[in-house]
């Protein structure tokens, strides 16, 4: 089975077939009047899980994800802070930016921001202007909606639904009130660029269709966002695109849930928000990524302590599996991959495929075979790499200093007692000294360690034995004895 996946247009699974040997990715990125959160960061994620399975089948992807910069949001955070637009939006992208780095999101090809785009939404606004979709009021343009025939057919909402609600606010000149802001004219203070119908500012939905235009040409294959954009941004952006150009705008649309915070979808419009830099000072970005990937994207993902609880627990099931098995060899035919594909091709169900991990760990664990043991280990870590799970430096380095002391330490107190015997099993322990990976060398020391408290246990000297594991312990590194030697699992944060 090829890939499918649920077109919002069509509200069904369709075969993905590129349109050219370059498959174009646009997300609806931020408004970045305030800090990022988790629900940012879940369509991001469904983006960066995209283009992983993409490229394993052997795709060239290229993305864009954009950064709306300026809009009325901003300017009240201008009016409200009394600091300028561009130094609000520049510190809420470095912000997100950096957290997608930590939580290891892959970067777009390009974050395009509406004010570096103005020359393109001018001249695709006077485009819609010239072919009579477009009109001029008071310096505002509008796109004429009723124009438009199939308006509404994107989010399954007629006209007269829409006009049971729609209104023209005081400060509209608009002949219709279904009709949007294409071009807003700017007030006294406030930002602004030079047009053909006075100093303004881009409206919300022209930004997106002019700049993945421009980057992907006029119709491209896969458009992403969260589902609350499917009425009225992504039913105006498909609207304006199509009336200037003619053609199909996007061939796909796939729509990711809503994150929840007791029941109520998080917004910062509202301040019912989790900041995503609070969440990843509680939890690691492996945890956060194993929460959201056992639920499947369209689904919507409730956002609490309990359920990050659980993730953290599941997510320690399989770091102490790979802790127990160290390096593993790199393979190209992992166990279980039609299983594991067949839940990608399915529309990215990464619940099902983080199943494949479980079942892996599961035999793994009672496998006798060292030689399908090591088989199973390098299977596992071959999906869990392809899921973007990383070894989280900042998870190994201040263990990693703690470890190497606890080594130190144990070698000065061997010499000490004369224990030669011992000191033999690590007389290549300065070699260590001179390795600069410090993900690959961290398992190694304890793996050592271990080693001395297994020929400490032979002698039957418990109490240095005992030490070492105490030691161990305060590192948050716990040791498991057996007939067969010793193992370790690490604390998850």
């Amino acid at each position: 089975m090829g890939l499918k996946l649920y077109n919002t247009l069509t509200r069904r699974l369709e075969d993905f077939i590129p349109r050219s040997d370059v498959v174009g990715i646009y997300t609806c990125g931020l408004t970045v009047q305030g800090p990022p959160h988790v629900g940012h960061i879940r369509a991001a994620l469904v983006r960066d899980i995209l283009m992983r399975w993409l490229s394993h089948l052997g795709h060239k992807v290229k993305a864009l994800e954009n950064f709306t910069d300026i809009d009325d949001k901003i300017i009240e955070k201008q009016k409200e802070y009394k600091q300028d637009w561009r130094i609000i939006s520049q510190k809420n992208i470095e912000t997100y930016l950096r957290a997608c780095d930590e939580l290891n999101i892959t970067r777009a090809d390009v974050y395009p921001r509406a004010s570096q785009h103005i020359e393109e939404i001018i001249s695709l606004v006077q485009r819609l202007i010239d072919k009579g979709y477009a009109y001029e009021k008071k310096g505002d343009v509008y796109f004429r909606v009723r124009k438009f025939p199939d308006y509404g057919r994107f989010s399954k909402k007629s006209i007269d639904e829409l006009m049971a609600g729609a209104r023209i606010e005081p400060t509209e000149s608009k002949d219709d009130p279904l009709d949007f802001t294409l071009w807003k004219a700017a007030k006294p203070g406030e930002p602004y660029w030079l047009s053909p119908w006075g100093k303004g500012r881009p409206g919300w939905h022209i930004e997106c269709s002019a700049m993945s235009m421009h980057y992907l040409g006029e119709t491209f294959d896969i458009h992403t966002g969260g589902e609350d954009l499917i009425f009225p941004h992504h039913e105006n952006e498909i609207a304006q695109s199509v009336a200037a150009t003619g053609k199909e705008f996007v061939r796909f649309w796939l729509h990711n849930g809503w994150v929840t915070l007791t029941g109520e979808k998080m917004s910062k419009s509202t301040g019912h928000y989790s900041p995503i830099k609070d969440v990843l000072e509680r939890y690691s970005s492996n945890v956060i990524r194993l929460f959201m990937l056992k639920t499947h994207y369209r689904k919507q993902l409730e956002y609490a302590d309990e359920r990050l609880h659980e993730a953290r627990s599941a997510y320690a099931t399989i770091k102490t599996y790979l802790d127990k098995h160290g390096d593993v060899p790199q393979i190209s035919e992992p166990l279980m991959r039609d299983t594991f594909t067949e839940a990608m091709n399915d529309d990215l169900n990464t619940s099902r495929a983080l199943a494949v991990l479980y079942e892996l760990i599961t035999e793994g664990n009672e496998c006798k075979d060292d030689r399908r043991a090591k088989e199973i280990a390098a299977s596992v870590k071959y999906y869990y790499t392809l899921l973007g799970f990383i070894e989280e430096v900042e998870e190994v380095v201040e263990p990693y200093k703690a470890v190497v002391q606890i080594l130190s330490d144990v070698k000065k107190r061997l010499r000490e007692e004369k224990r030669d015997s011992v000191l033999e099993s690590i007389t290549s322990i300065d070699d260590f000294e001179l390795l600069k990976d410090i993900k690959n060398i961290y398992p190694l020391i304890i793996r050592l360690l271990l080693r001395i408290r297994d020929e400490l246990r032979k002698e039957k000297d418990y109490e240095f034995a005992d030490y070492i594991r105490e030691r161990l312990s305060e590192s948050g590194i716990f040791v498991d004895d057996s007939t067969k030697g010793s193992t370790y699992r690490r604390e998850v944060r």
